[in-house]
């Protein structure tokens, strides 16, 4: 994601492309999670549920962010970049917490059979809806809404 985050702040590099691709890869990654990897964390008792559900709340603060992005007209105008840099604080900030208290809390209280059961599980679902465009802002739109 940094790369692309990159490629859309440079004016030599088509943004536009950049943001279609980042758009997918967060949305399919928001989806995934949300559905195959939380809900099973959420079974284990040393892994807090407020963690995750505030992981859950930043995935909609990182959709919003990217929803407010795509419905920005012009390509590298000032706000543009002002949205970008939303976005970039909002997806680096979840990341960055989410490693730290989620994925650490996973790391040291399931099985490592059982987080690769989950991690092929994440992968399958998120093959599967960036095979179904689950960046296109209409359905950022859809789940923004929901």
């Amino acid at each position: 994601m940094e790369d692309l985050f990159r490629q859309m702040r440079s004016v030599e590099a088509d943004r536009a492309t950049a943001l279609r691709e980042f758009s997918d890869l967060l949305i399919a990654h928001a989806l995934a999670e949300e559905a195959k990897v939380y809900p099973a964390l959420r079974r284990y008792k040393n892994i807090d549920d407020e963690e995750v559900e505030h992981g859950e709340e930043e995935h909609e603060e990182g959709n919003k962010a990217l929803l407010e992005l795509l419905e920005v007209d012009e390509v590298g105008s000032q706000e543009w970049d002002e949205k970008l840099e939303e976005l970039v604080q909002a997806v680096t900030h979840h990341a960055d917490e989410e490693e730290r208290t989620i994925l650490n809390g996973a790391r040291e209280n399931v099985a490592m059979e059982r987080r690769e059961e989950l991690g092929g599980a994440f992968t399958e679902e998120r093959a599967r809806q960036l095979k179904a465009g689950c960046g296109d802002v209409d359905n950022v739109r859809r789940i923004v809404a929901s």
